[in-house]
């Protein structure tokens, strides 16, 4: 079985090619979408393109993430999204379990 792969993912409108262990797929596809979203708020907020607003998008994340890491924040939309995502896998999960009885 093939450990790393290469992923096509799309940011900022430009497609990017990335290696990923296979074992983290998920979680890069879910680090992708966080940051494309978070690129789409700051875009429409500031007007802000381009170079500009990939490296104010950097440091709002990187913030947020010290925050975090600090123990002075806490990140209620992301906590949010896990839980659904982790809701969404326990039902995938219980629903297969169904069909074996």
């Amino acid at each position: 079985m093939k450990e790393a792969e290469t992923l096509d993912i799309r940011l900022l409108g430009k497609e990017y090619h990335v290696a990923c262990n296979a074992r983290e797929k998920e979680s890069l596809l879910e680090a992708v979408a966080y940051l494309d979203q978070r690129l789409d708020e700051l875009g429409q907020k500031t007007h802000a393109s381009g170079e500009t607003l990939a490296v104010m998008t950097a440091l709002n994340v990187t913030h947020e993430f010290l925050q975090l890491l600090h123990g002075r924040g806490f990140d209620l939309p992301t906590l949010k999204r896990r839980i659904a995502h982790m809701q969404t896998r326990i039902e995938s999960v219980l629903a297969q379990q169904e069909k074996l009885f």
